[in-house]
């Protein structure tokens, strides 16, 4: 009830998913969140990845610090004004770990759901981990979600564990709006030829088979060297997600 409550003034709860890691996902997030607040509009990242948090990282605020009031939780601020949650916010360096068994992830999901002052939003985007464990059973189990955006690599490993998150969502009862290709290809910096070096075509056929959109494919960026965090309007990120961004609102 209190976890209701606290998420009643939010228009839009939407959980980013993947059945590997390493596919993308948290930058899947971050660059959607970005080009939705940019816009105008008003975005929170429940970062529920506990044991791997990256949004603090890829948004530029993983040296601040989530601050309590008498009110609750206050969430750390990123640049348009990004509500963030996350267990990075809470350790002494990014470097340290959180060891920690599934109930107490858990634990901590539901206080960031139940205590952290999220005002009105227009959209939370739930972070979550990979596969189909405590963390994705629970935000699934306790927030009436719009919907899930499931990340795929183009890999036959990537493309097998999604299966599983799909058939997962179906048996929950929760909507996919969509699936995102990322790492599809890349374009020789030279002669612009696309070469896919994962395969081509695999994430078009396994959205096809479950009846899914697929609403985005993502390049590897020969000229990204490396540089995930988005700072500004032209990061790669936010540019390889605004179509991705302006497709999730027209369907929703």
């Amino acid at each position: 009830m209190k976890i209701s409550k606290n998420l009643g003034a939010i228009r839009h709860r939407i959980a980013i998913v993947s059945g590997k890691g390493g596919v993308g996902k948290s930058t899947v997030t971050a660059g959607i969140a970005y080009n939705l607040a940019r816009s105008g509009l008003k975005v929170g990242i429940l970062d529920a990845d506990v044991s791997g948090p990256n949004i603090p990282h890829l948004l530029n605020v993983e040296a601040e610090k989530m601050q309590v009031s008498q009110e609750g939780l206050l969430p750390v601020i990123a640049a348009y004004g990004i509500k963030i949650a996350s267990a990075e916010s809470l350790v002494e360096s990014s470097d340290t770990p959180i060891v920690w068994r599934g109930p107490m992830r858990s634990s901590l999901i539901n206080q960031f759901l139940a205590d952290m002052l999220w005002g009105e939003l227009d959209y939370l985007l739930v972070d979550l981990p990979p596969g189909t464990g405590d963390e994705p059973l629970s935000i699934m189990q306790t927030i009436p979600l719009t919907g899930l955006v499931i990340v795929s690599t183009p890999s036959s490993l990537s493309i097998l564990d999604v299966s599983k998150i799909i058939n997962m969502a179906k048996t929950m009862n929760v909507r996919v709006i969509g699936m995102v290709e990322n790492m599809a290809y890349y374009e020789c910096p030279g002669c612009h030829e696309k070469v896919y070096p994962f395969g081509k075509g695999n994430v078009k056929a396994l959205s096809d088979k479950y009846q899914l959109r697929l609403i985005g494919q993502m390049p590897l960026d020969p000229l990204n060297t490396g540089k995930d965090i988005i700072t500004s309007d032209d990061s790669p990120a936010v540019r390889m997600t605004a179509e991705i961004t302006r497709t999730i609102e027209d369907l929703l």
